[in-house]
């Protein structure tokens, strides 16, 4: 009995984990198709990048102020409860924007209002999920389970635009809204048949305030995770260009239709979706912070020469090749963090690594949005991408440098 319960519970496609990637997806799906039309629209609008440093700002910023707490609850709460609650909330304020813009309500402000309430919710949802694939993924299969992960999204992120472009094009972005908000009630429903018990914990009875410091002193003075989370801050920071300044890059060098604003996530999708097969497959790797390390190099080089492209298929054909390594870079990252950290708290050190990446591209929006209306977006994509790159060499060095200082060996 015993054995075939171990088999059981160290298969890679149990009920469990099946049901938690598909309500995970299904999410993401939505809210993907909702933040794409989101962009689109305010770019189509104003052609402005004070706006999108708005709109990016109001998606990322209200984050780094509940994420903390966030992974506090998910260390302390039962972490399935906190994912649905997080799911609910984000839909709620949805449904309200959908029908503000049916009343006839449709300002810009209101976009960025809402965007700052799935903000929250989203600070509160990513460090319980992240938290919960090693309460329900054996060790030796997190990494394939990551790399299948990385591959629905980017199945999901191919299909997103696409559905984006037709809502927007066809009919009005109200739809878009709806369809955030059912494909988050289903989500909801598939994750109420996951059975996930909280974690036990030795300091239970601790204070909200001294739990915080405890992840916060346990983060940094982790010498592996205190070395991905600043690598995380400079790479975040230097990505923003490439993740929010392409839509202005098309609509000022090569048109502003709709279709060409699809095809450019469409085609990181594709690269995406190549790369995340090969980290199913091959993702068991005998040295991540390599792996991250080469992903970072990588984009830097890609992101520079789409700087340089000048032409709409060269451009596409780079921002495809990109993309392949954006599963590759993820599952590193993840799956290291998850390895190196404490059942007790993951939802904390997540919720740092969600502060990082939240507040990282605000920053950077703050001055590459309006710089993108002093200098073309190609300059600041050839530069970004240069400091990417030596992001990338400078995070490999530091770990060999610490590895063999202290004579500690990694693999």
């Amino acid at each position: 009995m015993s054995n075939a319960k171990d088999k059981k519970n160290t298969s890679l496609f149990n009920k469990q984990i099946v049901l938690f990637l598909i309500s995970q997806n299904v999410s993401l799906f939505g809210s993907s198709v909702v933040a794409f039309a989101i962009i689109w629209h305010i770019t189509l609008e104003t052609s402005s990048g004070l706006w999108l440093m708005l709109s990016t700002v109001c998606s990322m910023l209200p984050q780094v102020v509940i994420s903390l707490w966030g992974g506090v609850w998910a260390d302390r709460y039962n972490r399935k409860h906190l994912i649905m609650l997080a799911d609910a909330f984000i839909a709620l304020a949805t449904l309200g924007l959908a029908l503000a813009f049916w009343a006839g309500f449709q300002r810009l402000e209101l976009l960025l209002a809402v965007a700052v309430v799935r903000s929250i919710g989203a600070g509160v949802h990513s460090p319980a999920v992240n938290a919960t694939y090693p309460q329900l993924v054996p060790p030796e299969q997190l990494a394939r389970v990551q790399g299948i992960n990385q591959t629905l999204g980017a199945v999901l992120m191919l299909l997103a635009p696409a559905v984006g472009g037709v809502v927007l094009g066809s009919m009005t972005i109200v739809w878009a809204f709806m369809l955030d908000v059912v494909t988050a009630l289903i989500a909801i429903l598939i994750l109420s048949y996951i059975k996930l018990e909280k974690v036990p914990r030795s300091d239970a009875s601790a204070s909200m305030i001294k739990e915080l410091k405890q992840g916060v002193d346990y983060a940094f003075k982790h010498p592996l995770l205190r070395r991905i989370i600043i690598c995380y801050g400079f790479s975040f920071f230097l990505l923003t260009p490439a993740a929010v300044l392409t839509p202005l890059l098309i609509e000022r060098s090569f048109g502003n239709s709709v279709w060409m604003l699809s095809a450019n996530e469409i085609v990181w999708s594709v690269g995406s979706i190549v790369g995340g097969v090969f980290v199913s497959i091959y993702g068991n790797f005998k040295n991540k912070i390599r792996a991250i390390a080469l992903s970072l190099v990588a984009f830097g080089v890609t992101f520079a020469l789409l700087g340089v492209a000048g032409n709409f298929v060269v451009y596409l054909i780079i921002m495809g090749i990109a993309g392949f390594f954006m599963p590759v870079i993820a599952t590193a990252e993840t799956v290291l963090i998850q390895e190196n950290t404490e059942a007790s708290k993951m939802g904390r050190v997540f919720s740092i690594i969600q502060i990082i990446t939240a507040s990282a591209m605000p920053l950077a929006i703050l001055l590459f949005g309006p710089l993108a209306d002093l200098i073309s977006v190609e300059s600041i994509l050839v530069v970004s991408g240069f400091l990417l790159a030596l992001t990338g060499i400078l995070y490999q060095q530091s770990n060999i440098k610490y590895f063999r200082k202290t004579a500690v060996i990694y693999k």
